[in-house]
Parts: structure tokens; C-alpha cells; sequence
């Protein structure tokens, strides 16, 4: 089944509840920041990883043990692809924060709101429509005034996150892909899983030893059950379930929330000030996902008839 067919069969309620639950994700996402903020204090990244994707895996695991029993060959390698460019995509984002500052990590891992369709149309052929790339460069603008924060210059950091932001608009595409044919709650087991092993074998390589300790710590045991089952378990399952109902440029374009979240969140919990800029760039973030759900054709028809009226 074409995308556009499987949306049109959707419905406009179904979208709605697809959208809604992406914007859901993109709340749970950021208040992931401070739980992540607090806890690679305590515990290397790697590490981190490999302690969240392997209890969210558990928990899946318990939660989608029918679909497991029932899926196909194609099924399971569809689930590693997307796990190991999901992977990459944290991986890149978290040692592109050890060479630069939080806000161009921030604001240049997000722009896979442009990654997104570009790549679809350089493989795929598949060019954005007009709002739709409108609606990304509105969204980058407002990243913009809501992340940087006058840091100049390009390093190595900056690199490595923008290769982030390409392994996460990648993913997009991916689940966009394979959610059309395979079961989201499988692909969700089947990712996280995928990443818990990476992560594992990553971690000794990447991090060297952990001192165990602050494992056994009230502050670690919130954070990563935070991250595991709600970030993570309940993050992953309705983005996957999401774009089986939405378009990858939609879906990176509503999942870029995520850092106007982060950062009401950061205002909230850790006290930081939000200035005049970053009010403006959220608003700016709130327009594009309007607009990126509103066609101009529509709006042309709707003033025709209007006038004619």
C-alpha cells in the first residue's frame, strides 16, 4: 500500500492521534535531557546507553511477546537496520557533545528537519511539498533562536553531531519504510534490542571500565527507569506507531519539539532563564508544525471559495 493511500485510508482522526502522540513523545523526550543531564555525571554514556535500551528491551519484551512469536524474517532484519542507525545516531550526538557546547549540539542534531527531505528526495525521488520545506526552514529558524547562543566556529564536535542528525533523519525514512509493513511494536522490541547489544559492546571500547557504584544509587534508579520505560519503551513505540500513519517530513517536522521541551523543562527543573529569543523561537517551532499540515492548495481553494461566497 502507497503512503498517500495508506493516509488517505487513515482518516483525519486517526492522523490527529498520530500526531498527538508524537507530540506526546517529543515531551517525554525532553525531559530526558535532565534525566540525562544528571546521570552521565554518575555513569559513562555508553555505559548509560547500554543500562537504558536493554531494560526498555526487557520490558518490550514482555509487553510484545505475541508479535515476537509471529514475525517474519524480514520483520527482524528491518528492526536491526533501524536499531543500528538509531545507535549511531545517539553515539554521534553524545561524543559531538564532548567537543562542543550543549546549545550547537542541540540546534545542529535537530536539523534533521532538513536532512529529512532531502534525503528522501535524493534516494527515493520523492520531492517535498511546498509547505512542507517551508515548514523545515521555518523550524530550523526557530531552533536557531531557542539553542544557539552566540558560539562561533566549527569543530570536531560539530562534525560529529551533524552526522547525528543525518543517522537520525536516516531512521526517520527507515521507520517510515518499514512501519508500512511490518508491526511497530515489533520494530520498537527489535531496535531497542539491537541497541542494547551495540551498546554493551560498545561501552568497554568507547568508555573503559564503570566504577558499579552509583548503579545502586535512588538518584541513577529514577533516572534510568525515567529513560528506560517512558523515554524509551513509551518514546520509540509511538513514534513507530506514529509514522505508520504519518509522512517522514511530517514526522521529523513534529518530533523537532523535542527541543522546545528540553528547554521549558530546563526552565522548569534546573532553573535556566528563558529570555525574549527563545519564547520567539518556540513560537516560530509551534508555526511550522501548523504549517507543516496545512497545504497551499487547500488554503487556495478555501480563499476561491470564500470569495465566491
Amino acid at each position: 500500500m502507497s503512503e498517500k493511500k495508506q493516509e488517505r485510508e487513515a482518516g483525519t482522526g486517526v492522523r490527529f492521534l498520530a500526531a498527538l502522540g508524537l507530540i506526546v513523545t517529543t515531551m517525554v523526550w525532553g525531559g530526558s535531557f535532565v534525566a540525562m543531564k544528571t546521570s552521565v555525571e554518575q555513569v559513562p554514556p555508553t555505559w548509560l546507553l547500554a543500562f537504558r535500551f536493554t531494560l526498555a528491551a526487557v520490558l518490550m519484551g514482555l509487553l510484545f511477546i505475541k508479535q515476537i512469536r509471529s514475525a517474519s524474517r524480514g520483520a527482524w532484519a528491518a528492526g536491526g537496520t533501524a536499531g543500528v542507525f538509531m545507535e549511531l545516531a545517539y553515539l554521534f550526538q553524545t561524543y559531538g557533545l564532548k567537543y562542543t557546547t550543549a546549545s550547537k549540539n542541540a540546534f545542529i542534531t535537530t536539523l534533521y528537519v532538513v536532512f529529512v527531505p532531502f534525503l528522501l528526495w535524493i534516494f527515493l525521488r520523492k520531492r517535498p511539498q511546498l509547505n512542507q520545506a517551508a515548514a523545515a526552514v521555518l523550524a530550523v529558524v526557530g531552533l536557531a533562536l531557542l539553542s544557539l547562543k552566540g558560539d562561533r566556529g566549527v569543530n570536531l564536535g560539530d562534525g560529529l553531531t551533524v552526522l547525528s542528525g543525518v543517522c537520525f533523519a536516516a531512521h526517520m525514512i527507515l521507520i517510515d519504510r518499514f512501519t508500512k509493513r511490518h508491526d511497530p511494536f515489533f520494530l520498537t522490541f527489535v531496535q531497542t534490542g539491537t541497541m542494547a547489544v551495540l551498546s554493551w559492546c560498545l561501552a568497554p571500547v568507547l568508555d573503559g571500565g564503570m566504577d558499579p557504584a552509583p548503579v545502586f544509587t535512588a538518584d541513577f534508579a529514577g533516572s534510568i527507569l525515567y529513560l528506560a520505560v517512558l523515554a524509551t519503551t513509551g518514546g520509540f513505540v509511538l513514534q513507530n506507531l506514529g509514522q505508520k500513519y504519518l509522512s517522514a517530513n511530517t514526522a521529523s517536522i513534529l518530533l523537532s519539539l523535542e527541543s522546545v521541551f528540553g528547554a521549558l523543562f530546563s526552565v522548569w527543573l534546573l532553573h535556566e532563564r528563558m529570555t525574549g529569543r527563545m519564547v520567539l523561537g518556540c513560537g516560530l517551532m509551534f508555526a511550522a508544525v501548523l504549517l507543516a499540515e496545512v497545504k497551499f492548495e487547500q488554503v487556495v481553494v478555501y480563499c476561491r471559495k470564500a470569495q465566491r461566497s
